[in-house]
């Protein structure tokens, strides 16, 4: 039983997360891609049986334009119970830390006292994630021993090409204290970073340097494998690189680290968007083998033909679409690995009851390069983009995915725009994914804006490291 002045949404085992209330509001961020209106955190009723289920029902703007907020994060979650050095009984699980991955701001949003309402309580400028960590274009968070832990793509202003590593902000103020890493070893580039955290373990991972993603994938960088194509394995306590492990060169851009949620465990999963061989996208699982990190491909999902004509000009020469894996998610009772393919159009899912061995359980199709599916909502109209940043409720009954994935990629793969939409789909007990025919936001719900990551009321599936067996 948590202690009654401690956050009750901070949870000791994945069991005790699995059995709190359900959601009943999402976060997510939408982006203004042409900068002309303000970037924005939305909020979305996800509570059946309310009159706004399935609505926009909270709104709050950022000041600039042309930030590009993409992934965010809580500044507290249930691993302060294993972290030293916390006010407990003051620690809440209440501000929103929202970066801007083209501005390098970072904006500290407070859910607290209205969750509708969130109040942008602070901004982190451009300039002190420089001066203090020497980084910027900052993308992922965990809240994390020592301060929130804040993965960036670049370097000090004026080197924004690295190399890209984790600034350290404090959990109180959430002031950048410095650079968290004391010995990078080989490391250059970065995307996302978790960890073991009884192991004393960060896994990091990489996608490549701004200049080489801002406007769109680079096709001469990719068909050469200069993206990333390795994880890394950090002390967690010392900040100190320890092993990179290497993917293969032609599977360029290794992204979401997803570790298992049981805190004994020493596996998990990574993403990795694309293959220059074959163009097919693929999952990998790394272990400990004995004192080393290892990792072995256990997913792939092949590239689907198909005719030229309805390409886009990056993909014509191939007569086929990749999958290109832009996100995965790990269930909290560590079951379920969601697939996002946003190429294809298609979310996967996979049963990783036995994570070396996943066997293919769901799928469902929304949208895509050349399927455009509708959605059962609107049947009538073709949807542009695909499952792209997906969630997944603590109880594992729900999932939740939007559209968009970065705007310069958004136009190159659907140069006719993509819209904006978020899906929710139903999960049965033993696999298998239903689309909820009752929730659809899209359009004008978001006012024009671009939406990508969710995040859940309380907590969600790539929010929390557990403590205790």
């Amino acid at each position: 039983m948590a202690h009654p002045s401690i956050d009750p949404t901070f949870y000791r085992t994945a069991a005790e997360a699995a059995a709190a209330p359900d959601e009943k509001l999402a976060y997510v961020v939408a982006f203004d891609r042409d900068a002309r209106k303000p970037d924005a955190m939305t909020v979305v009723d996800v509570e059946p049986g309310s009159a706004t289920y399935g609505r926009v029902v909270g709104w709050t703007d950022v000041p600039g334009r042309g930030d590009e907020l993409h992934h965010f994060g809580w500044n507290a979650c249930s691993s302060a119970l294993k972290h030293e050095g916390h006010d407990m009984h003051g620690l809440a699980r209440r501000h929103l830390l929202v970066p801007g991955l083209r501005s390098s701001n970072v904006y500290v949003f407070d859910t607290q006292p209205d969750p509708r309402t969130p109040a942008l309580v602070k901004t982190i400028d451009a300039a002190s994630l420089s001066t203090r960590a020497g980084y910027s274009r900052p993308h992922t968070l965990h809240c994390g021993p020592d301060g929130v832990f804040l993965t960036c793509l670049g370097g000090a202003e004026g080197d924004d090409d690295g190399p890209g590593g984790i600034a350290l902000l404090d959990h109180t103020t959430f002031d950048v204290l410095r650079a968290w890493e004391t010995d990078r070893g080989p490391q250059h580039f970065h995307y996302d970073a978790w960890w073991h955290l009884n192991q004393n373990v960060l896994i990091s991972s990489e996608w490549a340097s701004p200049s080489m993603i801002e406007n769109g994938i680079v096709p001469e960088l990719l068909l050469d494998n200069k993206y990333g194509h390795a994880i890394h394995f950090w002390d967690l306590a010392t900040g100190e690189h320890r092993q990179r492990v290497e993917l293969g060169p032609q599977h360029q851009m290794a992204l979401e680290v997803r570790p298992s949620h049981d805190p004994e465990a020493t596996w998990g999963f990574v993403g990795v968007v694309i293959s220059t061989e074959d163009l097919s996208g693929s999952v990998w699982r790394w272990f400990r083998d004995g004192d080393v990190w290892n990792v072995e491909k256990v997913i792939t999902v092949p590239a689907e033909p198909a005719d030229p004509e309805l390409l886009p000009p990056a993909l014509k020469p191939f007569g086929a679409v990749p999958p290109l894996i832009s996100d995965i998610d790990l269930s909290v009772d560590d079951r379920f690995l969601y697939v996002s393919c946003w190429g294809t159009g298609e979310l996967k899912q996979f049963d990783v009851s036995d994570p070396a061995r996943p066997r293919p359980t769901g799928s469902v199709r929304l949208g895509g390069i050349v399927g455009r599916t509708p959605h059962p909502a609107m049947p009538d109209m073709p949807l542009a983009g695909g499952p792209q940043m997906v969630e997944v409720s603590r109880d594992g009954s729900r999932v939740y995915f939007t559209n968009s994935l970065y705007g310069a990629w958004d136009d190159q793969f659907y140069p006719d725009g993509v819209g904006a939409w978020m899906a929710k789909l139903d999960v049965a007990p033993d696999g298998g994914l239903s689309l909820d025919e009752n929730f659809f936001p899209h359009g004008d719900e978001f006012r024009g804006l671009r939406v990508h990551q969710i995040r859940l009321q309380g907590g969600d599936a790539s929010s929390d490291s557990y403590c205790f067996s």
